[in-house]
């Protein structure tokens, strides 16, 4: 399989949305926390704990089905725009494993370059890097198996207009919502708390070296959505974690919503519209972590409570994400392309949006990932 040179996509021959993935059923929970944690000496008793989240929802994460509908949204929208490079699917904890889907489709149809569109915007270890190694790994499995393929990905995107105007969209309804329970906004007593993953601060300081950190990406974007509410709409706002995890001796990013909620009550905010700004879709970090958890400590500090939605099939977010997959294929041609980004930003990179070699490394970094894994151009 050869994409033609009038391909936008070209010269990928295919595209993979690749994802975190999560288990279907009770039976699947240890296996995947077990794929998760590898390497990290987590026993199974410890896994078990952390596998009540899931039991709760009947031992199913939400991510696949959420992930099997963008799938369709991303098919769509290929479909519109005459794009004819196959759309594929892969994981990396959970199935369909990433390795799977290529090795069917090098076999099958030839298919050597891939081009990968994550689910994560912004930039640290977890969020990035690893995937860049996700992809070396399955480049040397193939690689010993007789199948020689290539990998790359679009650029973090938390500075992408479809991004933001995805994200903007869902703070004005929760907004709206919330005016809508009280009455109205009152900037003395109703509050917005902007929710991402908490990661160590050594990742943290690692997602800094080059580019601006993963705290400071969330913050660029909030500032954005800040500029573009409307007066009425205006609340103070600030950038909260969840999800923490780990030996309590390592220090991640504070503070805890839950931890955050309680000052707010005490301080005399009465409502709370949470944003989870650091997912794309209604993860279990979303579901468990906000949904139930956060919802309740609200409801025991005596705070009206309300979760803004998630990006999910957004037609905006699904666009920005095609954009961004045409943008990295012409930068591999070869062209001149100006990186679109929103008021105040400015793209990742050198210049091509790509990451440097040594870019966010995290604990299992033991070397600089090679250049075809990075996605850097040369000069």
């Amino acid at each position: 399989m050869k994409t033609t040179n009038s391909d936008p996509l070209a010269p990928f021959d295919a595209v993979v949305l690749m994802s975190f993935g999560g288990p279907e059923k009770p039976a699947d929970v240890l296996p995947f926390l077990q794929n998760v944690t590898r390497g990290r000496g987590i026993p199974d008793e410890r896994l078990e704990e952390v596998g009540e989240h899931y039991y709760m929802f009947g031992g199913k994460s939400p991510i696949n089905e959420q992930n099997q509908r963008l799938f369709r949204a991303l098919q769509r929208e290929f479909e519109s725009r005459g794009i004819a490079v196959p759309l594929l699917w892969g994981n990396r904890n959970w199935h369909p494993y990433l390795t799977d889907v290529v090795r069917k489709q090098a076999r099958e149809h030839g298919a050597r370059k891939y081009l990968a569109i994550d689910t994560s915007a912004y930039s640290s270890y977890s969020s990035c890097r690893q995937y860049r190694e996700d992809f070396a790994a399955a480049v040397s499995t193939l690689d010993a198996e007789g199948l020689s393929v290539e990998f790359d990905k679009i650029r973090q995107y938390y500075n992408h207009p479809g991004f933001a105007k995805a994200q903007l969209d869902c703070v004005r309804r929760g907004l709206a919502e919330l005016a809508m329970r009280a009455g109205s906004l009152d900037g003395k007593r109703h509050k917005i708390l902007y929710v991402t993953h908490s990661i160590p601060t050594s990742m943290q300081e690692s997602s800094q070296r080059f580019t601006p950190g993963y705290a400071q990406q969330h913050e660029e974007l909030i500032a954005w959505i800040s500029g573009q509410l409307n007066e009425s709409e205006q609340l103070d706002a600030e950038l909260v974690y969840c999800s923490r995890s780990g030996s309590p001796t390592t220090p991640w990013l504070e503070p805890d919503i839950n931890d955050r909620l309680r000052e707010l009550s005490r301080s005399g905010i009465e409502a709370v519209l949470a944003v989870p700004i650091g997912f794309v879709s209604d993860h279990m970090e979303v579901k468990y972590d906000l949904d139930t958890e956060a919802a309740q400590t609200a409801r025991e500090e005596g705070l009206t409570f309300l979760r803004a939605e998630s990006l999910g099939v957004s037609p905006i977010f699904a666009s920005g994400l095609v954009d961004l997959a045409i943008e990295r294929a012409a930068q591999v041609r070869g062209e001149q392309v100006e990186s679109q980004v929103i008021s105040g930003s400015r793209p990742l990179g050198p210049g091509s949006g790509a990451c440097s070699m040594n870019c966010c490394e995290g604990p299992k970094s033991k070397r600089a990932l090679p250049a075809w894994a990075t996605g850097s151009i040369p000069g």
